[in-house]
Formats: structure tokens, sequence, C-alpha cells
């Protein structure tokens, strides 16, 4: 038995893609009978109790102090919540009782020097950084960035010839459930239909997206058989105001907070409206049309990659939401082929799931 620790954290303004990928990726070493330990920042927004609920231990670190300009742009070092000095040696404090074979980083506001001072003081310590932007120095064994099109090669400039690069959609990271719906998802989407519509903005939405899609949707002319599935955290700042404006809607509506069967919402709708973020490959997998809204500018690559690959169609910014939409959902209406070629486009990009080649590389 291996033992495991992931330093990741939630909140309003980080989200929660990164812990829940953390999960995924910790649910499949806990299969393989292995040992995983979250260190996670008490944010406003933390997601430490569903951690918990799953069956992991969190060891808390304390929300303390205004971050100390470095080396990270300062909207991600604001993510940290405080120095990273800080945070390594609280990170560090915490370790030393729990025996690590890994340890497990995905966080923008972290890079080469927390990595190189929890190594100094655990040279034994094997690291795993999980990335998406190629745009910071790292020291670690084992780099992974699942976004499509990326290759190994964007990060030749930011790690040392030690460190093995997975990237790509072929180590995407998703939970089982995903792959036994695959076939199911597939087949229902032989005929082109558009009935059901399944909105999902993040587990935070900070920017209260949902409530403009749902606005906007009223005012679209659509059958009055649509359903609508709207899909929110447990802590997303905006519920009460997404419920009331749901207990209006025209077209049947209901709102899951903390949905415990995503893949089956999105097997059963013929179309997403959501954020280009990490539930961007979860959709592709399902071959699910959607329509995307980058919330973030680290979302906006994901989009364009999409878009290119014909995959799925952007409707921008938030504030495009109530020029764009409307359009696009009168063409996808009259034109219902639009949602097989989308589905077709995305069901080729995530074929496979990437948690048994990571895990292989973890073992080694």
């Amino acid at each position: 038995m291996k033992k495991f620790a992931f330093r990741v954290d939630a909140s309003l303004h980080i989200g929660t893609g990164h812990v829940m990928r953390c999960l995924t990726l910790a649910d499949s070493l806990r299969a393989e009978g292995h040992q995983c330990h979250f260190i996670c920042r008490e944010h406003p927004g933390h997601l430490i109790q569903k951690i918990q609920d799953l069956g992991f231990a969190v060891h808390h670190l304390p929300a303390v102090s205004s971050p100390v300009p470095g080396s990270i742009p300062a909207t991600y070092a604001q993510w940290l919540g405080a120095d990273w000095t800080t945070d390594a040696q609280q990170t560090l404090d915490l370790i030393k009782t729990l025996h690590l074979d890994w340890l497990i980083i995905d966080h923008y506001a972290l890079d080469r020097d927390w990595e190189q001072f929890i190594q100094r003081q655990h040279p034994r310590l094997t690291l795993m950084v999980i990335d998406d932007l190629a745009n910071r120095h790292h020291h670690c064994h084992l780099l992974l960035d699942q976004n499509l099109g990326r290759q190994a090669s964007d990060y030749a400039p930011w790690v040392g010839t030690e460190c093995k690069v997975l990237a790509g959609a072929d180590f995407l990271l998703l939970r089982s459930e995903f792959t036994q719906l695959r076939p199911y998802s597939l087949a229902r989407r032989a005929t082109a239909q558009l009935h059901s519509i399944l909105i999902s903005m993040g587990g935070i939405d900070n920017d209260d997206a949902t409530s403009l899609v749902l606005r906007t949707l009223e005012a679209t002319p659509m059958p009055g058989s649509t359903e609508i599935t709207v899909v929110m955290g447990g802590g997303a700042p905006h519920m009460d105001k997404v419920r009331a404006v749901a207990a209006h809607m025209p077209y049947a509506t209901r709102v899951v907070v903390n949905a415990s069967k995503m893949a089956q919402l999105m097997a059963d709708s013929d179309l997403a409206i959501g954020a280009a973020g990490s539930t961007s490959w979860e959709r592709c997998h399902m071959g699910l049309p959607t329509l995307m809204v980058v919330l973030a500018a680290n979302q906006q690559p994901a989009c364009q990659a999409l878009e290119y690959q014909q995959a799925a169609l952007s409707i921008g910014l938030p504030a495009d939401i109530p020029q764009r939409l409307p359009g696009l959902m009168q063409n996808l209406f009259h034109k219902p082929q639009t949602l097989k070629h989308l589905s077709d486009h995305a069901a080729k990009l995530c074929k496979n799931l990437g948690s048994q080649q990571i895990i292989a590389q973890l073992l080694r």
C-alpha cells in the first residue's frame, strides 16, 4: 500500500473543479488499495465536508493572510489565502506524520519555489503536479495536463528533464460512472432531438451566469414540453436567486444541488449549456452537445479548442448570453442535425479514461 496526499483547494474564486478531479484520482487509487489524504485551506466555499463525506481524511489549513507578491500572477496568488512560504511550512508540519510516498499538487498559486521547499525537507517524497496553464516553473517528477490539444512539449520550458509529462485528452480523469453510461448516452443521440437542457456553470458560479441563462431562455421561444435541469454546488452563493428564477420559468425547470449522479444527468440530456471548465471533458466523453460560456480566463483555450474541433459551440462571456444564446437555441431547434454533428465530434475527442495510465505511473 502506498500513501498519497493531495494539496488542493476549492473556494468561491477557485471553484470546485480542482478538488473534483483530485477526488476522481483519489477514488481510483483507493480502489487499488492505497491510502489518500487531502490538505485543504478553509476558504469560503471550500469542499472539506464533501471530501470527508466521501471517506477521505482531510487536514485543514486556516485562511490566514494576504499573499506576498512573487512569481505567481496576482490573480492566482490570491487564491492561496497565505504567502507561499507559510503554506509550504504548514503543509510540511502536516505531512511529517503521514509517511507519504507521493504528494500531488493541484493549485494555480503554487510553483517551483513551493515544491522545492517541500522537497528539501522530504528528499524521498515524490511530487506530482496537476496543471492546465503551462505558465510557471515546476519541480516535480510527474506532471499531468489533461486538456485537449496540450502536448508534453508545452512544458519543456517549465520542468526539468527528470519530469515525466502526461499531456492531452488521452489522460482524462473521469469517474467510472461516465465510462459505464457512455454507451447509453451515445446510443440515445442516434436520432437528434432537443427536449431536455442541462445547465451547469460549475460548482460555484460566482458571476451568477446561471440566472442569466435562465432569464434568457425564459424569453426565448421553445416548445412548451422543453425540460430544464440546473445543477449547482451546495456552496453556490446565488442559489436562492437561481431557485426563484427557476420557479417562474414557463418550462419545467428543476434545480439539483450537489448532484450525485452527474453522468446520468448528462446521459439523459439533449443539450448542455455550461462553463468551459473541467466539466467540458465529461460532456465530451458522454457525447453531450454543448453551448459553452467562458467564466474565467483559463477556460478560454479549452473553449477555443473545442469549437475548433466542432465539438461544442461558444456563447462567449457571461455578458454575451442575452445576445448570443437565443440565436444559437433557435438554430438548434430548426437544425437538430447540428446536435448530432456536435455529439459525434465531442465523443471522438474523449474516448478513453486516463486514470489507469496515470495510476500506472504513480505505482512504478
